[in-house]
């Protein structure tokens, strides 16, 4: 349960930071297609972070500091593809463009650019070093009956957005 809570957890905190990221820069985005406050793409990114740096670290017995380059490296990419399939697939399926990064200079498609890219790797660093030693102990507290309805109401937001979304 508790990669599950971290999904919760980390959808939440970046469906706040894009929340207030809006709200800073008065474009009216709104987070996610999900009715609910969270943005699942920020949830999987997480784990996706927190697998990946355990595996290299566990893994390239370098020292710390390269470890952590190579770490910056590996989640700068591995978040790009990620936002780029999470792009895609609300394009396909839904038939909405929920961010398009072209009018940057070095964009790949509107999905993917440079400057987003060396952010994900910033950000991830602050993630493995910062926010998630900070919030590891309070995300094990969380209780599973908790963890249980957030399933149910997670499962229900994606169902309803689904079928309202597709008729």
């Amino acid at each position: 349960m508790y990669y599950v809570n971290c999904f919760f957890v980390y959808s939440f905190l970046g469906y706040l930071l894009e929340t207030i990221m809006s709200l800073i820069t008065k474009n009216g985005f709104k987070s996610g297609i999900l009715s609910f406050p969270w943005t699942p793409v920020y949830g999987i990114g997480a784990l996706v972070i927190l697998f990946t740096s355990s595996y290299l670290f566990k893994n390239l017995h370098m020292n710390r500091v390269i470890e952590t380059i190579i770490v910056f490296f590996v989640a700068a990419i591995v978040l790009s593809f990620l936002e780029a399939l999470g792009g895609v697939l609300i394009e396909k399926i839904f038939g909405e463009v929920f961010w398009d990064y072209s009018s940057q200079k070095y964009h790949i498609g509107h999905y993917i650019s440079l400057e987003v890219t060396l952010v994900w790797g910033t950000s991830s660093i602050i993630f493995i070093y910062v926010i998630h030693p900070l919030l590891k102990n309070l995300i094990k507290k969380i209780p599973v009956w908790i963890t249980v309805i957030l399933i149910v109401l997670f499962l229900y937001d994606s169902v309803k957005t689904f079928i309202s979304k597709k008729s």
